[in-house]
């Protein structure tokens, strides 16, 4: 560790969440950004949005041995996550990583391994973990009782900016690989059932992405307790963001929606910014009297605490280092991210093959 008794950081990508990162431990007490990695400029945006003064890199490998960080954190595109992670643990360094955790799930289990071969921490960005109406979305979806349905989607209408970063995230994953695992994670959440089965459709609706890759997916889930899931992601310019925004689950007992008017409005669909926002929670209630008419009014949870994407980046690495410093044990959701993923890969495959798969 440094003399500083700073936790040393390498941040590598300095793109949109890259950045966020970065943001952080810059302003945060207990971080010292050590160095800058990318292979292209947006090192020197970032690094003249931060004040100036960080090192700067544009091979991952070098920047390693130059800096010797205590810590990493991983906001490349996921065909470089297994290698980085295994390297840097193999120089001793923490590791943050954005998800998905690695672009196979062979590899993600190599990256948990790795981390924990060596004792270091390893920290997966699933940033809805770290948001507090999510939180209160997952507890009162347990409340509806058994089985549970849930319906969520985030399609996205991106263009410009939004549509380099996506052609180039599906040269090596598709949009329900790397999106659906937030999700399907919450799903596990709420249910606290195991997947048995997964079956998922897409389409492949433009020349720009490879052959073998799709730009929309759709997904569907079966948990062992007879819950069900579905989940479905699109990128490009030819989205349609009518209703890119649904995020709902319902039980015996009623259902829960987020509520998000603002965030879920026309133009929103490729905003970061607006994926995370919730604004509402609604809880209906399926109670019915004698003349099975409801007998509890719908309930509007507004909760004051509503994190920024910034703030929420700020918890995650919080938690990062509190993990550090504390030695927390950070085994079990590093578990969670792989099991996402494979759950994320089967509905690749399923999509791929046209045959449902049994996990």
């Amino acid at each position: 560790m440094s003399v500083q008794n700073n936790i040393k950081v390498l941040v590598v990508g300095c793109g949109n969440m890259g950045s966020s990162h970065a943001v952080a431990y810059h302003t945060l007490p207990g971080f010292e950004i050590c160095g800058l990695v990318s292979t292209g400029k947006s090192k020197e945006v970032l690094n003249q949005n931060l004040g100036g003064g960080y090192p700067l890199f544009d091979d991952f490998y070098e920047a390693l041995d130059a800096t010797k960080p205590d810590a990493v954190c991983i906001s490349t595109y996921p065909d470089t996550h297994e290698p980085y992670a295994i390297k840097s643990f193999e120089q001793g360094c923490h590791v943050f990583i954005e998800k998905p955790l690695a672009d196979s799930v062979e590899g993600a289990i190599r990256v948990a391994a790795a981390a924990e071969e060596v004792n270091k921490k390893l920290l997966v960005g699933y940033i809805l973990r770290y948001h507090p109406s999510w939180e209160k979305f997952t507890e009162l979806a347990r409340e509806m009782g058994k089985p549970l349905v849930m319906r969520m989607n985030l399609n996205q209408q991106s263009h410009g900016h939004k549509w380099t970063i996506h052609r180039n995230l599906m040269k090596s994953l598709s949009p329900i690989v790397d999106c659906a695992v937030h999700y399907i994670d919450v799903m596990c959440q709420m249910t606290r059932s195991r997947p048995i089965q997964v079956s998922a459709i897409g389409a492949r609706l433009t020349d720009d992405i490879p052959e073998w890759n799709y730009n929309y997916g759709h997904l569907q889930i079966r948990f062992e307790d007879g819950s069900v899931g579905w989940y479905e992601a699109g990128w490009g310019p030819m989205v349609s963001d009518n209703a890119f925004f649904i995020k709902d689950v319902f039980g015996p007992k009623g259902a829960v929606s987020i509520v998000a008017k603002n965030a879920a409005s026309a133009g929103n669909s490729d905003n970061i910014r607006a994926h995370t926002k919730t604004e509402s929670i609604k809880v209906h209630y399926a109670d019915l009297d004698a003349d099975d008419e409801f007998t509890r009014e719908n309930e509007w949870i507004d909760l004051k605490d509503e994190p920024d994407h910034q703030e929420l980046c700020n918890r995650e690495q919080r938690h990062f280092l509190k993990a550090i410093l504390e030695d927390i044990d950070l085994s079990e959701p590093a578990a969670d991210a792989v099991n996402s993923l494979k759950i994320a890969f089967a509905c690749d495959e399923s999509v791929k093959t046209g045959k449902m798969i049994d996990l």
